[in-house]
């Protein structure tokens, strides 16, 4: 298993850092965060401004319709910065969105609406895995059991929902007839591997089966297809998720990974849209940015610098960003890629 902090552990690493102390040995990759940019230091600062405060007086935000997606997605990005539920300039904020995703979770363990949200298995892994990154934070005891019997309720769910193909759907297996896809199979991979980094119980079989699934969905070139049902062309958005995904799991030597690696970076690399990205850049590259970050600095730098430029330049004058489904999802995809380098969430360390 790779080696993970809390955010805790990354500050002091990182105060450590900016007095030029020594590092503690074993940390990866901290000391990059005291180097960043000074444009991309303030293009997040307005970003995260922005989020907090567009965020509800109930403590969530939305677009699309997708209220809890959005809200775990936002918070996320909140939590990227080292701010926590009891510290940190946005603490209050992300406490509130954590107090909205545990009042939307249901007795079968779904987090979310399925009245409301016809995709919601999306808002649920995107909920585990911000609840999970919250839980290794949270001091008040009586919260962490929340916390901790919230997660394990939902990770009990995604097993429940997984179909006997080994992915997921928009929904879960039996309200959709056994319908799975690549995008929300990554989006449940990542919510239950943060689950299971806070310690909570996930069955070895649930992520077994869920690489599986996505080995058998790869295609000759490399790339991973759109659905173990409706196989046809490789689509780099989905490859470059699941790939993120399978290092989430810590399948870093499978024989497929090279293979699934070299597709994504022949079309993927120069940050061009293609003609398989369905117009999902910021969902390609919040993924794709995770596989370069992990490649080590020597990949990363030269990736990072070419991506950050092209993010920070797009930025609105109010700190959001605006695209495909709405401002808060392209705002929070954005700051959760530029704030890799602070390493603060354990999921997304090396």
């Amino acid at each position: 298993m790779p080696f993970l902090l809390t955010r805790r552990q990354s500050l002091k690493a990182l105060a450590a850092a900016a007095a030029g102390l020594a590092l503690p040995a074993g940390i990866p990759g901290i000391a990059q965060a005291a180097k960043n940019d000074p444009k991309t230091e303030a293009a997040i600062e307005k970003g995260l401004k922005w989020v907090a405060k567009t965020q509800s007086s109930l403590g969530h935000w939305t677009a699309g319709g997708y209220p809890t997606a959005m809200t775990a997605l936002a918070g996320t990005a909140l939590t990227a910065s080292g701010s926590t539920t009891v510290q940190g300039p946005y603490s209050k904020n992300i406490r509130k969105a954590v107090d909205y995703l545990l009042g939307k979770l249901r007795p079968n363990g779904l987090i979310g609406d399925p009245a409301s949200d016809n995709r919601y298995t999306y808002g649920h892994g995107f909920s585990m895995l911000f609840l999970s990154q919250v839980l290794g934070e949270e001091e008040d005891e009586e919260r962490r059991e929340e916390l901790i019997d919230a997660l394990t309720k939902a990770a009990e769910f995604s097993g429940k929902a997984q179909t006997p193909a080994g992915g997921w759907g928009y929904v879960s297996a039996k309200d959709g007839n056994n319908f799975d896809e690549g995008s929300t199979t990554i989006t449940q991979v990542q919510g239950l591997r943060g689950c299971r980094n806070g310690g909570i119980v996930v069955a070895g079989e649930i992520i077994n089966k869920a690489k599986d699934y996505i080995y058998g969905c790869k295609n000759p070139d490399g790339g991973i297809s759109y659905s173990s049902r409706n196989r046809g062309s490789s689509r780099p958005a989905i490859t470059a998720a699941a790939l993120a995904a399978l290092y989430n799991a810590g399948d870093y030597d499978s024989k497929h990974v090279p293979e699934m690696l070299e597709f994504c970076k022949k079309n993927l690399q120069n940050l061009s849209e293609g003609p398989n990205s369905f117009g999902h850049w910021h969902y390609t590259y919040l993924y794709y940015s995770q596989v370069m970050y992990r490649q080590g600095n020597k990949e990363w730098d030269p990736f990072r610098d070419k991506l950050y430029g092209h993010i920070v330049k797009d930025q609105q004058a109010d700190g959001s960003w605006t695209g495909n489904i709405g401002p808060i999802y392209v705002t929070s995809c954005n700051l959760i890629m530029l704030q890799l380098d602070k390493a603060y969430l354990p999921i997304y360390q090396r």
